[in-house]
C-alpha cells in the first residue's frame, strides 16, 4: 500500500514547527487534546490524526494489523511533510501508547526528519505476554463518588484509571469516552489479530539524534514502565521519566506531572536539521 487510502481526518492548531499527534488504541485524536495549551504559547502547528478505524478515519482493507496501519502512516508523513522533496519539513512526534509504537516506527523510517519525540506510556513489545507489567492498583478513590457513576457508561475509566475521582472521570469522559464510543469494532477486531511489527525499530540502523522523552505510569497494568526505561536507553538523547500515581492514561491520571514534563521537552526541540531530508 503506498497510497492515503482511506484519507486520513487530521484536525489542524496553530502555525509554527509541526507536531504530529499520535493517539493511542480504542480513541482517536481527542485523547491528546488535553496537552495542547502546551503548545499555544509559541509558534507549534499540531497535526492531530486519527489513525485508521479511529474517529472520523475509515478502517483500511483487510488485514487491518499493525503492520498495515504503520505503512499507512509513513505513507500520510510522507505526503504531509513532503519528504523526500525540497520543500521538505523536519516534524516533532507526540504519540501514545499505540501510537508509541507507530511513532518510534517513524523515528527509524526517517530519522533525520524528526526534531523529536514525547512517548507518552509507549508500546514497546506488541506482544502482551512478553511486556513487564504490574497488577492493576487504584491509588486514589472518591467512593462515594464512582458509586454516582453508571456502570456501563463508566466501565472503561473503571478498569483502565488507578485515580477514580471526580476530576479524573471528567478527564476521562472528555479526552477518551468519545473515542471510546467512536471506535470501529470490525477494525479493532483486525488490529489485534495482527497486533505485532515485523522488527524492531531500533534495530533497524541509525536513529535521531534529537531529544526523546518518555513518560511511564509507575502503576500501569497496560505496558508496563520497566521496558520503557530499556527502550529509552537506544536513543542518544533519550530521557526516561516515571510517574507515580499514574496507570496507562498518564496525563489523566497525574495531569500537573505530565504537563510539566512534556512542557520541558517541547523546551529542548533542536530547531530544524539541515536542509536535505532523507525519505
Amino acid at each position: 500500500m503506498t497510497d492515503l487510502t482511506p484519507a486520513p481526518h487530521i484536525v489542524r492548531r496553530g502555525h509554527g514547527t509541526p507536531v504530529l499527534m499520535i493517539h493511542g488504541n480504542g480513541v482517536d485524536h481527542r485523547f491528546l487534546l488535553p496537552l495542547d495549551h502546551i503548545f499555544e504559547e509559541g509558534e507549534w502547528e499540531r497535526i492531530y490524526i486519527d489513525l485508521p478505524g479511529f474517529g472520523q478515519t475509515p478502517r483500511l482493507p483487510e488485514p487491518g494489523g499493525l503492520p498495515e496501519i504503520a505503512e499507512w502512516l509513513r505513507a500520510v508523513v510522507r505526503a504531509e511533510f513532503r519528504l523526500g522533496t525540497p520543500e521538505a519539513r523536519p516534524f516533532a512526534v507526540l504519540a501514545n501508547s499505540l501510537g508509541g509504537a507507530l511513532g518510534r516506527d517513524l523515528m527509524a523510517e526517517f530519522p533525520d526528519a524528526i526534531l523529536g519525540a514525547l512517548l507518552l506510556a509507549p508500546v514497546v513489545d506488541p506482544r502482551p505476554s512478553h511486556r513487564d507489567r504490574p497488577s492493576f492498583e487504584i491509588v486514589e478513590k472518591d467512593a462515594a463518588f464512582t458509586r454516582t457513576l453508571d456502570p456501563e457508561e463508566a466501565e472503561d475509566f473503571f478498569q483502565m484509571s488507578v485515580v477514580q475521582t471526580a476530576e479524573s472521570w471528567e478527564r476521562f469522559r472528555e479526552a477518551a469516552l468519545p473515542g471510546i464510543e467512536a471506535a470501529d469494532h470490525t477494525a479493532m477486531h483486525s488490529l489485534q489479530r495482527r497486533y505485532v511489527l515485523p522488527d524492531v525499530p531500533e534495530d533497524r540502523g541509525p536513529l535521531p539524534q534529537t531529544p526523546v522523552t518518555v513518560l511511564a505510569g509507575r502503576q500501569d497494568q497496560v505496558v508496563g514502565f520497566r521496558d520503557q526505561y530499556e527502550m529509552t536507553m537506544r536513543y542518544a538523547r533519550g530521557s526516561y521519566i516515571m510517574v507515580d500515581g499514574a496507570g496507562h492514561n498518564v496525563h489523566l491520571d497525574q495531569p500537573g506531572l505530565a504537563y510539566r514534563a512534556i512542557d520541558a521537552w517541547k523546551d529542548r526541540l533542536e530547531a530544524a536539521p539541515g536542509d536535505v531530508l532523507k525519505s
